[in-house]
């Protein structure tokens, strides 16, 4: 992958190739961003940068066969860790990165600004969470222990490395500490709040912003021959998530089914503030969603705070802003606006970040959505400060 083939982020560029082009590579470094910014794909395209001894900004100047092999990702000194659990053909010991190298090859070139419910789905494992274990850290090891197959340097890409379990974090910690010579290690997160925060500590860290609404539009102008105003529109919904754009182009994202929950829950939730027959609503509401993945359950309350936020932006007049156009006719946005505000907005957050934290620690399901549902019966009915 070469860099212009990267969106935006044109300064983390010219940051990274000075930095080869001086000689001056860090032996770890941390990249921060948003799902569907570049993170991995700025990733490949500086190890590509460094590994073929390509030069002055741009990535065709280099070692002709060497850039080939990125076409594939199957140079023998780049190498990648992700999370992964069992699935019906790898089990047990054999559940490590390398076992599943060829559904991970897919799933980059298919589509490089892709999420980590993506990767899941690509595993048929939507229902599962992955993790990075300490196997994984010990093929780390193992594999960095060789000398480069082309006498320069090693990459190895860690993605989603805030899925590394203890034992798995404190055994890269010590090879960040006494790192292999000419060895390159990049870790990739969405946020830093779950990695030790010595391993952050021993990283340059490169943070990354969510991509322009323009860079989007052109993207999808240009490749997907789209339309002007419809290109802008669907950057507009994106957020700055370029994986994002892509699910609403293709109309292949879940969207459609969280809306109709989202509708059901604050419609009962508001309901049932003083009628305890709707309670049981809510209750089977809990019930129903709980069945689904912790990965679902955990994108649909994002979509649940994107959905609050754009309520809120709506009821103060902030109409530019507003993107969000419900599916359901007899759902209106502007009726639901006036019951999200700033009296409000903070404590709806702060419990449904609650929620997710204690759903991707394996809390019970059911139980977690029910004390969520319970309390915004409460705070749909807060009045706003004045």
């Amino acid at each position: 992958m070469l860099f212009r083939d990267v969106l935006g982020q044109d300064h983390i560029k010219n940051f990274l190739t000075t930095t080869a082009d001086r000689g001056r590579i860090p032996h770890a470094q941390l990249f921060v961003g948003p799902e569907g910014c570049g993170t991995l794909a700025m990733a490949i395209a500086y190890a590509q940068y460094i590994l073929c001894g390509n030069q002055n900004g741009e990535n065709d100047n280099g070692n002709a066969a060497c850039n080939l092999k990125f076409d594939h990702f199957s140079h023998p000194d780049l190498h990648f860790i992700y999370p992964v659990t069992s699935t019906d053909e790898v089990k047990g010991d054999h559940v490590i990165s390398a076992n599943f190298l060829s559904q991970w090859r897919e799933f980059v070139l298919e589509n490089p600004y892709a999420g980590l419910f993506d990767w899941y789905k690509k595993l048929e494992i939507p229902k599962k969470q992955g993790i990075i274990s300490v196997k994984d850290a010990s093929e780390i090891g193992k594999t960095l222990a060789l000398k480069a197959y082309e006498g320069g340097y090693k990459v190895m890409i860690i993605w989603m490395a805030d899925k590394m379990n203890v034992a798995a974090a404190n055994k890269l910690l010590k090879l960040l500490e006494e790192p292999p010579e000419k060895t390159v290690f990049i870790l990739i997160t969405e946020s830093t709040s779950d990695l030790l925060q010595t391993i952050t500590s021993r990283c340059q860290v490169v943070d990354f912003l969510a991509l322009p609404e323009s860079v989007i539009a052109q993207e999808l102008i240009e490749k997907h021959q789209l339309e002007i105003n419809t290109a802008k529109k669907i950057a507009h919904q994106s957020e700055g998530n370029y994986n994002k754009a892509l699910h609403l182009l293709h109309k292949d994202d879940d969207e459609q089914i969280f809306e109709q929950w989202f509708i059901t829950w604050v419609r009962a939730a508001f309901k049932a503030k003083g009628n305890a027959s709707v309670i049981a609503d809510l209750l089977q509401w809990s019930s129903t969603i709980s069945k689904e993945g912790r990965e679902v359950q955990k994108n649909f309350l994002l979509f649940c705070m994107q959905y609050f936020r754009q309520a809120l932006l709506l009821n103060y007049q902030a109409k530019d802003l507003v993107y969000l156009e419900p599916s359901f006719e007899n759902f209106k946005l502007e009726k639901f606006a006036p019951f999200v505000h700033g009296g409000n907005i903070q404590d709806i957050y702060h419990e449904i970040e609650e929620a997710i934290y204690h759903i991707e620690r394996n809390g019970n399901g059911n139980v977690i959505l029910t004390d969520l549902s319970i309390k915004l019966t409460r705070l749909l009915h807060k009045k706003e400060n004045v």
